[in-house]
């Protein structure tokens, strides 16, 4: 964040003298996450200096991890069109990220921008498991999950909290052999990513298809050409002459590794079996609702208010996040919490408000705020049960629809729908749902 260069240091602009200091919680965080993905957590690590020069990188060496990373051989599992796959993980390394540099095309100029350079990030480093664009982005849709609720990352890629570099290589049907690789980089939306791997996959195909060769590389995808270019040759890790880092000690990982493993909190999958178990959710509802952090937790406030987690997931499932969709629910910008929301899916539950008049206080919270009992309050919205009227309407609807009574005293029950439409928009909450469907049911066995 802010605005280039103006969150620099003497550290980040690499000048003579300057010492770096590892970041304790940066190392709590990457055994987290190698925790939550299944890998072994290495008991020794240490830092090695990756040395090369790139207008990102002021001091020309990255402080990095090479043969004893925290984290390795981990594997998480992703689901594509029904189909469970697992995806290996070859290690996780904690190491400093270099600046940014932002092209400009049109004036033929890079910029170079040093805010976040010795900021400490985590890079994860999958085998090449994946065969298509959607294996690639659910997984990634994935990891952001267990980031989000492991308390590790927001994972707001817009923003660069998360990034993503793909390396893409073809080879023959049957064969066993990977061809030569490139590497994407800047890639910014998951829409971007799948399209680029695509992109990349044609071009790769056509040169071998044309009797030429991949040359490895690394290259960036222009979204608005839909082409990717040639930004320099990719190195191997020989390239580099990795050494270790004379300035951050080894460490060794001791027993509190236990306590960090016990702090993880609830991970997605074990919410959507204890929704789908202990609340009796469907799970593709649960799916849904733990799909996104900040619906779950929301979701969690409101069945300790209310404790009704079918009806309060209906609710979640069926009217938020359809406004949510629309546009109208910003989860970042709320202005009530779950357990108004689950005031709202009480009163709707126990007859105190119609459906309609529910969504019409749901509309006023998101726009306004308040409490469903204030807003049902000032606006007069709390069903009235008028049985006088209730009886006098129901009989007018019956009288006019003899053909649909007569259908329905015949053993035709879809007709039944029509008559509670009918009386519930006659009534306008003057009558509960229930009343009205019992007074009905009499009326048409008579």
């Amino acid at each position: 964040g802010g605005t280039p260069n103006s969150r620099c240091c003497p550290v980040c602009s690499g000048l003579p003298g300057t010492l770096p200091v590892l970041n304790r919680k940066a190392v709590e965080y990457i055994i987290k996450a190698g925790y939550v993905m299944n890998c072994d957590i290495s008991r020794f690590t240490k830092w090695d200096r990756k040395n090369y020069f790139y207008p990102d990188l002021p001091k020309a060496y990255q402080i990095s991890q090479m043969p004893r990373p925290v984290c390795l051989a981990g594997k998480v599992k992703i689901n594509v069109k029904g189909e469970e796959k697992e995806i290996r993980i070859n290690r996780i390394h904690l190491e400093e990220d270099a600046g940014k540099l932002v092209h400009d095309d049109v004036n033929r100029i890079s910029l170079a921008d040093y805010n976040r350079c010795g900021v400490p990030l985590i890079e994860i480093v999958t085998e090449p498991d994946f065969h298509s664009a959607d294996e690639v982005v659910a997984y990634l849709e994935k990891i952001m999950l267990l980031l989000q609720y492991a308390g590790i990352c927001d994972c707001k890629m817009e923003q660069g909290s998360i990034r993503c570099d793909v390396n893409i290589s073809i080879a023959p049907k049957g064969s066993n052999e990977l061809g030569t690789r490139t590497e994407l980089k800047n890639l910014n939306s998951l829409k971007a990513i799948a399209k680029a791997i695509e992109v990349e996959i044609e071009r790769q195909e056509e040169l071998l298809d044309n009797g030429e060769r991949v040359i490895q590389q690394t290259r960036r995808f222009n979204e608005a050409l839909g082409e990717t270019t040639a930004m320099r040759s990719k190195e191997d890790a020989h390239d580099y002459r990795y050494f270790p880092d004379p300035d951050i000690p080894p460490i060794i990982l001791t027993e509190e590794l236990d306590e960090m493993r016990s702090s993880i909190p609830e991970l997605p999958e074990q919410r959507v079996a204890r929704y789908v178990e202990q609340c009796g959710i469907k799970k593709q509802d649960a799916d849904l609702i733990v799909s996104d952090k900040k619906i779950c937790d929301f979701y969690e406030e409101a069945i300790q208010a209310y404790d009704n987690p079918k009806a309060v997931a209906n609710y979640v499932t069926g009217e938020l996040l359809r406004r949510k969709n629309l546009g109208e629910v910003d989860m970042d910008d709320l202005k009530f919490s779950g357990r108004e929301f689950a005031q709202l899916v009480e009163f709707l539950q126990t007859d105190k408000i119609s459906q309609s008049n529910a969504k019409a206080i749901l509309g006023e919270m998101i726009e306004n705020g308040g409490t469903p009992k204030d807003i049902a309050d000032a606006q007069d919205l709390w069903i009235k049960e008028d049985s006088d009227l209730l009886a006098k309407t129901v009989d007018e609807i019956i009288a006019n629809n003899p053909k649909a009574a007569e259908q329905y005293r015949s053993g035709d029950q879809k007709v039944f729908g029509f008559f509670m439409g009918q009386a519930n928009k006659a009534l306008k909450g003057l009558a509960s749902p229930k009343a009205i469907q019992e007074y009905i049911k009499k009326k048409l066995s008579e």
